[in-house]
């Protein structure tokens, strides 16, 4: 049973992955910072379905807890498969956002990224067999109004997985991005109604949140050996 780590584990797209991925065999550290009460009870479903799970809780931006944090997962072995779920929104036009909002997604998504991953790589490669997978956005890909602070994390965090790719490929590690358009959900609910949905979207739906764990999954199998670099659309054919 390999070891994976979900971060932002708590929130929408997170609990699904974090379902899939004890679907297909691995134990599963569900992760949140603030709502670690819904890392716990995501844990427990998936315990109660027959899988195995843990919450465990940090502030991705903060370098040293993180460290900590995941010291304490290492002590039990390596963690073989990562998603880099974990991100947040603070959208205002260029020209009126804030420094704080600039550099408050920034934080979570792309230096999150680098504090999650670069503690665990050493690992995860001595074991020859690892799986990266960010959770970017098509944003990252085409922007999005009022999201230049989120466009460009997830456009890094697309550029960092390529780079990650290359250096791992010959240790048997893969590297690659998800990025999702628009998902049901609380916050994708008020943005989208289903009108606008269908007007951006040729497939005329909102993904659901287990339609991007599947890909997830797919890419943290074995199927996916000779998969590392890409980035796989989940937008039902906006882009």
């Amino acid at each position: 049973m390999k070891r994976a780590l979900v971060t932002g584990g708590s929130g929408t797209i997170g609990a699904a992955i974090a379902h899939a991925l004890a679907g297909a065999g691995h134990f599963v550290y569900v992760h949140a910072h603030r709502n670690t009460e819904a890392a716990g009870a995501i844990a427990t479903a998936i315990e109660a379905d027959g899988g195995r799970a843990a919450p465990v809780s940090f502030d991705v931006t903060d370098h040293h807890a993180t460290a900590a944090a995941l010291r304490v997962l290492l002590a039990d072995g390596p963690i073989q498969v990562l998603v880099n779920n974990a991100g947040v929104h603070d959208d205002a036009p260029l020209a009126g956002m804030s420094a704080a909002q600039w550099t408050g997604v920034i934080d979570v998504v792309l230096n999150g990224f680098f504090n999650v991953t670069q503690p665990l790589l050493l690992p995860m490669m001595a074991t020859r067999w690892g799986r990266v997978i960010n959770v970017a956005s098509v944003a990252g890909i085409a922007g999005n109004r009022g999201q230049a602070n989120y466009a460009a994390a997830k456009a890094g965090l697309i550029a960092a997985g390529k780079s990650l790719a290359i250096e791992l490929g010959s240790r048997g590690v893969t590297v690659n991005s998800v990025a999702p358009g628009i998902v049901e959900g609380p916050m994708s609910a008020a943005a989208f109604p289903p009108e606008r949905v269908k007007a951006l979207v040729p497939i005329g739906r909102a993904a659901t949140p287990r339609e991007v764990a599947g890909v997830v999954a797919f890419l943290a199998s074995d199927a996916a050996s000779y998969v590392s670099g890409q980035v796989i659309r989940v937008d039902g054919a906006m882009y």
